[in-house]
């Protein structure tokens, strides 16, 4: 038995409420995380004289929250310690919808685990689920309470038992967690406007507009149609509170300790529920700086490295993933720099938006000159992460993360960016049934709004051979995120090729928003047909599950596996996966022809190639080295 009696306060604050192996498990983490941990936060809160007593406090109540860790989730934290990659296999397989509109309720979402059982999921995230803001919440982010689940779709005890069932068939369950604000009517927000200084202080919040006027000179707007500006007056406040988002998130000051700890505690209350992965929700707005636009800004990264640290000694089993929507060069920090000096790891996951609006850019220019180019600035992975790869999600697709690599090849990046974005609405003579998000300028990169199977022209298809094409196109992006060596992601409706929901129009708390064209529920009709390959549901679901069994009996596809771009014709991308294997993707209506070294076989027919292929119009191929 180790002597705790001659160990510093706070790792004793820590060690206080735990006892025998356990006691001396979070002794052995919180040596190999102290230095990181104690350091990060310093150098956030240190200057105030009362840090060492708040770190303390902070410990304990981590050590606290460590102690009523369910048995099960401890046994699976030790499992998960002992294999860190356990996330990083060629298995891994990822499914993402809305609460109601894949199962009703959290307990009709229990009943779908045979269907995600059936497809291969192994990670379910489920987007916001916890009790939002009464009346307009942003799809659920801007959250009233982290301790209680949506009362539309359940009661907290069905997110338990859901957990348990995902769980007991090896399903991780991913909820969101929003860091950077909180709704107007949350507990926090509403003593703020009772008076409470010490809420007050929770928020950032100017007497008059000479600050947020400073501020807004350098930064942008998220919703400059429905909700302009970062900063709304709130008469009870006495002030202008900054919304990066909308006016009723107000979002937090994380320049007040006191903020870190509360949702460092909240997060781990979730993990002790059964939540097994954190999709860290508008990661790269955590810390303003006047003069810049408050993105990105180091101390951001110190805050997740620190949650990090928090979350390795606590609940050593749950992953972090960084919802940080920016360019590929800015992408790396979010996964941490462990390589560097006093390095540090932060996210064990961070979505590749780069790589999702790449893909769609090479349909659009028939061209595979910004993936190429994507791909080309992706940096190897650090031990123990993962790249996240995903055709589309509840979100639009943002043009903006490309500019650098749009302006590679010299010309107008923002044109050429804007053109892709016209496309995807139906203009350019496109197939694409889309709609802008966010702009009203024609020439602008605004975002793209559709469901997959719209935006790639089935829902405008005339006759089988656009279906046919349509279809294609479909497999050939899901192909790319299958293959491409990340954690992908499929979003609820694709596998079946559901079209737009065209029905937010005729509710008014949605119609100004075009991010719901690609938020149906579930067709259960076409769940139906999923076997019929008569339909556009059972080819689409037939194609991507023939796929899906392929990659998982490939370890060349896992994530940590070697990625090489091949010549290849500009309307080709040649993506080799180590030495014996190569994904052949062709974004033109054009067949196509590649050179091949040696002789190989496709995937999933076992057809035999040597010398060269030629691929078809959108013709996607898997090919293995013939042994």
């Amino acid at each position: 038995m180790t002597d705790f009696s001659d160990i510093p306060v706070s790792m004793q604050a820590l060690l206080a409420p735990l006892s025998g192996g356990l006691r001396e498990t979070a002794a052995r983490r919180y040596a190999v995380q102290h230095a990181v941990l104690h350091q990060r936060l310093f150098s956030l809160y240190g200057q105030r004289p009362d840090f060492p007593q708040w770190y303390a406090v902070l410990l304990g109540a981590v050590g606290g929250l460590l102690a009523r860790r369910p048995i099960a989730l401890q046994a699976q934290d030790a499992r998960r310690e002992a294999d860190p990659d356990w996330f990083l296999d060629q298995r891994m397989l990822g499914y993402c919808s809305y609460v109601d509109r894949f199962g009703g309720s959290l307990q009709g979402v229990a009943h779908r685990i045979p269907y995600l059982e059936e497809l291969g999921v192994r990670y379910l995230h489920l987007l916001p689920f916890l009790r939002p803001r009464s009346g307009e919440n942003d799809g659920g982010f801007a959250v009233a309470s982290f301790d209680d689940v949506d009362p539309k779709l359940g009661e907290n005890g069905d997110l338990d038992r859901l957990a348990d069932k995902l769980r007991q068939a090896g399903i991780s369950l991913c909820s969101d967690f929003i860091l950077n604000h909180v709704a107007d009517d949350h507990a926090w927000a509403q003593a703020a406007k009772a008076g409470d200084p010490a809420m007050r202080d929770y928020f950032i919040v100017y007497p008059d507009r000479t600050m947020p006027d400073r501020h807004e000179a350098t930064l942008g707007q998220v919703f400059p149609q429905v909700a302009p500006g970062n900063f709304t007056y709130v008469e009870a406040m006495g002030g202008w509170v900054w919304t990066t988002f909308y006016p009723y998130q107000w979002d937090l000051n994380y320049a007040n300790p006191a903020v870190f700890a509360e949702m460092a505690q909240a997060l781990l209350r979730l993990a002790n529920r059964g939540i097994d992965v954190f999709r860290l929700d508008s990661t790269a707005f955590l810390w303003k700086r006047e003069g810049t636009n408050s993105m990105n800004q180091p101390e951001a990264h110190l805050l997740l490295q620190a949650l990090r640290a928090i979350v390795a000694i606590a609940a050593p089993g749950v992953l972090l993933k960084a919802e940080a929507i920016v360019p590929t060069r800015e992408l790396p920090a979010y996964l941490g720099n462990q390589g560097s000096d006093g390095g540090a790891a932060e996210c064990h996951i961070a979505y590749h938006s780069s790589l999702m609006a790449a893909g769609w850019g090479a349909l659009a220019e028939q061209d595979a000159a910004l993936l190429k180019a994507v791909i080309a600035r992706t940096p190897d992975l650090p031990p123990a992460a993962s790249w996240l790869s995903y055709v589309r999600c509840h979100d639009d697709i943002g043009w903006n993360v490309l500019r650098s690599e749009a302006a590679e090849e010299g010309g107008d990046a923002a044109a050429r960016l804007a053109k892709i974005a016209r496309f995807y609405t139906g203009a350019e003579g496109s197939y694409a049934a889309g709609a802008s998000f966010q702009s009203s300028d024609p020439n602008a990169a605004h975002g793209s709004n559709g469901a997959t199977a719209s935006l790639l022209g089935l829902q405008s298809a005339g006759n089988e051979v656009e279906r046919d094409a349509a279809l294609r196109r479909n497999l050939l992006l899901h192909g790319l995120a299958l293959a491409f060596g990340a954690l992908p992601v499929l979003y609820m409706g694709d596998e079946l090729a559901q079209l737009n929901d065209n029905s937010y129009l005729q509710r008014p708390q949605h119609a100004m928003d075009s991010r719901w064209l690609q938020r149906p529920y579930l067709d259960d009709v076409a769940l139906l047909q999923r076997d019929d390959a008569g339909t556009d549901a059972g080819r689409m679901f037939m194609g991507l599950r023939a796929l899906l069994g392929a990659r998982r009996r490939l370890p060349a596809l896992a994530a940590g596996a070697p990625r090489t771009v091949l010549p290849s014709a500009p309307a080709l991308l040649a993506l080799a996966r180590g030495d014996d294997f190569i994904c052949l993707c062709n974004f033109s209506a054009r067949a196509q022809t590649q050179a091949l070294d040696g002789a190989w076989s496709d995937c999933l027919t076992g057809q035999a190639f040597s010398g060269e292929v030629v691929l078809e119009p959108y013709a996607l191929l898997w090919l293995e080295r013939a042994t």
